[in-house]
Order: structure tokens, then C-alpha cells, then sequence
């Protein structure tokens, strides 16, 4: 290729975001000056995303798209989902089509299992990336085996390429393709910016003012947790070990960062814990146009807590524990490729609130091993899961697709 840039296309269709939109900031971030870049996502997508992407200094194309997001919490509105995933996503390929893709590169979240004519569609104009952050749920096998078919049709194309975030999600490939088709897959780890990461650790903070500012109190031990207030990422097992740890010691107060608002039945079912002053909920868009904003937020944690009973490998963890913060997860998925347990942090099982609270105690009680795990943990991140020797694997894969098309 030569010095000839890339043309690649970052798009998405749904309202939610999260370690996905993280996954490809930072491939852009890296990227960028070897690329012509365009992020396609709805219009009226979250304020406080928009302002992340727009200090990546990349075009934008916003395609009109009703509400829908990706999950849901009852089976009545299944039907619901469905519809508006189709619509959804039917929007998003119209998007994409008023563009130019010959010769580009649509890295695109959708998956086979659920997309699979879209997916048909954009390999017969473009080379076609779809990263895999998490494992398959366990499923009828009548599923499996219709799972299995459509990735046996869609990775027949030469088109067709998937980055596995973690080695658990590449793993979980092997039922569904060839050999030679999981041979040529790589690994582009979920990742944390090494520059940013440095940025935070030596910006000044005023940690009394910022505790005031969030309503936190001084003088008391804070165990945070980032990401969306959903079953997945172990809310209710959070709260009932915050209330088990909060029982015991009036000195540690908990603090979930959300990025949207939860719902009020469940803020109503988080009250009936009875944390009162114990547990803060905070909006990120509370926090800060810049994700610099949240680093030094993090910053006044003692430790980090994501309690997942499912996951890739997440973002704020791998985060947290880049900043220095002893940390405790969950023994799912990925996160034991991060996680070793006593020696870069604490594994514990899922929906286990008593050994999470444990935990908690032991570390807030034991000064060196807390400031250990914090110290190793943090070295690990650094350098296994680093955002630079990532992007330098995507940048690879996206210049032998384009040269193999031509």
C-alpha cells in the first residue's frame, strides 16, 4: 500500500455505549493519522459521547434512527426490540450505503447471529470487521446449530474478518468456524491509553473538592464501580455486600459512575437496601466532557468492585486497575486474563455478596496488600493490554484486507 491511507468507516446503531465505543476510540485515536476516518451513529445519541468523539477531531455522520437499544428487561418487550433492532438496523445500512465503500474498511457492530443478510450486504461492497468482546451465552442446541450455519455462510467470504477482544471470546469461535479461519484471526485485546492513564496519574487533583462537588463523604474509605446499572454487571450483588460491609463499619461509603439513568423501579429496589448516605449513584454525565474527568474521579477510590456474572473484558476494570486501584471481580469469561487471583487483583464467583464484602473488608483492613495488588495490578495493564500494541495489530489486519481485495 505503500503510503497510501486507509478509508475506514466506525459505525454502530444503537443509543447505548460503553466499552465498544471505548474499544474503537482507541484504535482511532492511534489510527487516525494513517486513516481518513468517519464515525456513522445515530442522531441523538448521547451528549456526553458525541463530545468524546468530537475531540477525536474524525467526521461524523448522524442517520436518523428511532429509539432502540439492545436489551431488555421483560419478555413483554421482546417483540418491541426485535422491531426496532430491524429498523434499526436497516437505517444503519442505508447510512452506510450513501457512502463510497470500495476500497474501505466498515468495522460495523453487528453480529452474525443477528445480522447476518446485513453483514452479506456490506462484505459484497467493503471489507467487512466486527469485533467479538464477549463469549456466547449458553444456548438450545437447536440455536447453536443455526448460529453455527450462518457463520459457516458469512466467513466463507474473504471479505469477513473478526477481532476477538480477548482470548475467551476467540476460544469461544472455535464450534462455529474453520480452523484456517481462526488461525488468521487475531486478538485486539480491549485496551487502556497508556498517555491518558499517565495524564490522570499526574494531574492535580483537590480530592476534599472533589468529594464535595459529588456529594461524597470525607473521611470514609469510597469502593467504586463503572459501567451500566444492569443485572449483568452485578448491581444487586454490589449493594447487598455495600450493605453487609456498611453493617459492620460506618467508614466505607460505595459509589456506582452509570452512563444513563437507571430506571425508577430500579432505583426504588436499590433504596430497599437501605444504604441511604452508604451508596451514591452518579451519572457520567455528571462527571465531565473528557474521559480524563472520570480518571480523576476514580482517583479517590480505595478500590474498584465489578461484581459481572457476564462479560468480555471490560474496560473500566482494566482501567481502574491502569490508575493503581486495588480491585475485585468476578471469576467470568475474560476477566480472569486480567484478574489473576492475589496477584494483580481479587477474583471472587459470581452473585456471591458475601465473599464480595469479604473481600472488600480484607482489602480495606490490610494496607500492603491492597497497595500490592494495586502496584502489580497496575504493571500487568500496562503492559499486556497497552492501546498501542493494539491498534498496531488492527492497522496490520486493515492494510492486508484492503491489499488482498485489490
Amino acid at each position: 500500500m505503500g503510503s497510501e491511507k486507509l478509508k475506514i468507516i466506525y459505525a454502530w446503531n444503537y443509543f447505548e455505549w460503553g466499552g465498544a465505543q471505548i474499544y474503537f476510540f482507541g484504535l482511532i485515536r492511534r489510527i487516525r493519522e494513517h486513516a481518513d476516518i468517519t464515525i456513522v451513529l445515530p442522531e441523538n445519541s448521547d451528549k456526553q459521547l458525541i463530545t468524546f468523539i468530537e475531540n477525536l477531531g474524525v467526521e461524523t455522520y448522524f442517520f436518523p434512527v428511532e429509539n432502540y437499544r439492545k436489551s431488555t428487561t421483560s419478555i413483554f418487550d421482546k417483540p418491541r426490540l426485535h422491531l426496532g433492532k430491524f429498523a434499526a438496523e436497516r437505517a444503519l445500512l442505508k447510512a452506510l450505503f450513501r457512502h463510497d465503500l470500495a476500497g474501505a474498511i466498515v468495522h460495523v457492530e453487528l453480529a452474525p447471529w443477528q445480522s447476518l443478510y446485513s453483514l452479506i450486504r456490506l462484505c459484497r461492497r467493503s471489507n467487512v470487521f466486527i469485533t467479538m468482546h464477549n463469549s456466547f451465552p449458553p444456548v438450545p442446541g437447536w440455536r447453536k446449530a443455526i448460529w453455527k450455519a450462518k457463520f459457516a455462510l458469512i466467513s466463507r467470504n474473504d471479505n469477513f474478518h473478526i477481532f476477538p477482544s480477548n482470548n475467551d471470546a476467540k476460544n469461544a469461535l472455535k464450534p462455529y468456524v474453520t480452523q484456517e479461519f481462526l488461525d488468521r484471526t487475531k486478538v485486539t485485546y480491549t485496551n487502556v491509553d497508556p498517555d491518558e492513564i499517565a495524564q490522570a496519574l499526574t494531574s492535580k487533583i483537590d480530592k476534599d473538592l472533589l468529594r464535595e462537588k459529588f456529594g461524597l463523604p470525607k473521611n470514609r474509605s469510597l469502593v467504586f464501580c463503572v459501567g451500566q446499572f444492569i443485572d449483568r454487571k452485578g448491581r444487586w450483588t454490589f449493594l447487598d455486600a455495600a450493605r453487609r460491609v456498611t453493617e459492620k463499619r460506618s467508614d466505607t461509603a460505595f459509589v456506582w459512575i452509570a452512563n444513563s439513568k437507571p430506571s425508577d423501579e430500579d432505583l426504588a429496589k436499590a433504596r430497599s437496601y437501605g444504604l441511604e448516605d452508604n451508596f451514591f449513584l452518579i451519572l457520567s454525565e455528571e462527571v465531565g466532557k473528557e474521559h480524563l474527568d472520570l480518571f480523576k474521579l476514580l482517583r479517590l477510590a480505595d478500590l474498584f468492585v465489578l461484581a459481572s456474572t457476564q462479560e468480555g473484558l471490560p474496560i473500566s476494570l482494566l482501567e481502574a486497575m491502569a490508575l493503581g486501584i486495588a480491585s475485585i471481580s468476578t471469576n467470568v469469561n475474560a476477566i480472569p486474563e486480567a484478574v489473576h487471583h492475589l496477584e494483580t487483583a481479587w477474583l471472587i464467583e459470581p452473585n456471591d455478596a458475601p465473599a464480595l464484602a469479604d473481600a472488600v473488608e480484607t482489602l480495606l483492613n490490610d494496607d500492603a496488600l491492597r497497595k500490592r495488588l494495586a502496584n502489580d495490578g497496575q504493571k500487568f495493564v500496562l503492559k499486556e493490554f497497552n492501546e498501542i500494541a493494539v491498534a498496531e495489530i488492527a492497522l496490520i489486519e486493515y492494510r492486508r484486507a484492503v491489499g488482498a481485495r485489490k
